[in-house]
């Protein structure tokens, strides 16, 4: 029930990152750090408030460009919400250093952070939309030393593994696995927290699925003390005053770590008006939340970031396509609800 991901959603942007940064294609610099308004030009937001990447070649961004050509200004407006939104892109299976490389060159470029997104632990979703990952620890840590080769020293910011440690509470992985993804985990906290410029947060569940006595053990067991924090409501829809007070409780008991929290989709808060376990898999009447940014509420707040990238499908249920495919019609019903 708290799948509805897919890693390396837009994979080929990263392929394509290294090419595409010498031929020019990524706006750089402040030169853009707001939208002069020409065409669909997507550039990058003040670095002071938001140091976080902008992909000018996303899914949204893209479909700026369609709706303007098609003469559908109003929701091309509407898109923008997104598309000038620095996102996480989401690491895929086949191409780790390429991807990761391609990624935080651009980001460096533009003298921004790149925030990514890895999530390719074994036996990862339970079976469910986003059911996959490595095919045993030995690919998992080699494509976690791929990563780590392709950002190298440039900025790069981390969110680890969604769901993997909530699934190991509540018993969706099998027992049989649970050591290993400790170990894991474990290992990649170390392995990316060794790179100069690079934050890891662990990703540590919500405010809806239980209490931080659940999980606080199993994060120190993940290696949340070596890490930067941890993460909450990633890909969910928690209000960010409930993020927070779960956070909080979760911070205390893991020796006041910080941590950041997705803000993609909670603007209007969790949807309860399904099935309990379909609540989290392209709710109808959602909005966007706020916007990416290090100025929080709290001090132990990192930063509110935009871990799922809104308008990406959690899986293929009501109407959607399945899970990380970009869906224009859901993706215009979060941006006109967001104001």
């Amino acid at each position: 029930m708290y799948g509805g991901r897919q890693a390396g959603a837009r994979a080929s942007v990263a392929v394509a990152g290294a090419a595409l940064l010498l031929a020019g294609c990524f706006s750089t610099g402040d030169e853009g750090d707001k939208n002069d308004g020409s065409g669909s030009r997507i550039t990058q937001q003040p670095k002071d408030t938001d140091p976080y990447w902008v992909n000018p070649d996303g899914n949204a961004a893209e479909q700026v460009a369609a709706y303007e050509k098609s003469g559908r200004k109003d929701d091309a407006q509407q898109i923008r919400k997104i598309a000038e939104q620095p996102t996480g892109e989401w690491i895929g299976p086949e191409n780790p250093e390429q991807e990761a490389r391609g990624f935080t060159e651009a980001a460096e470029k533009a003298d921004r952070s790149a925030l990514l997104v890895l999530y390719n632990i074994p036996h990862r979703d339970c079976g469910q939309f986003s059911r996959g990952g490595a095919a045993d620890g030995a690919a998992y840590r080699s494509w976690i030393d791929g990563v780590a080769r392709g950002i190298g020293d440039r900025p790069a910011t981390i969110v680890l593994e969604p769901d993997a440690i909530l699934h190991l509470v509540n018993q969706c992985t099998p027992a049989e696995f649970h050591e290993e993804r400790y170990d894991l985990l474990k290992g990649a906290v170390s392995t990316l927290t060794s790179l100069k410029n690079t934050k890891v947060y662990l990703d540590a569940g919500n405010a809806g699925w239980g209490h931080p006595d659940q999980i606080f053990q199993p994060l120190q067991r993940a290696g949340v003390g070596a890490a930067d924090g941890f993460a909450v409501n990633v890909s969910n829809f928690y209000s960010t005053k409930e993020s927070i007070a779960y956070g909080r409780q979760l911070s205390a008991k893991v020796g006041d770590k910080h941590f950041v929290i997705d803000t993609s989709r909670n603007g209007n808060g969790p949807y309860t008006g399904g099935k309990a376990d379909e609540n989290w898999c392209n709710p109808p009447g959602r909005a966007l939340g706020e916007a990416p940014a290090t100025k929080t509420d709290d001090p132990l707040v990192d930063a509110y970031l935009w871990v799922k990238r809104p308008g990406e499908s959690d899986g293929a249920c009501k109407g959607g396509p399945k899970a990380g495919q970009w869906w224009p019609a859901y993706a215009l019903k979060l941006a006109k609800a967001s104001g």
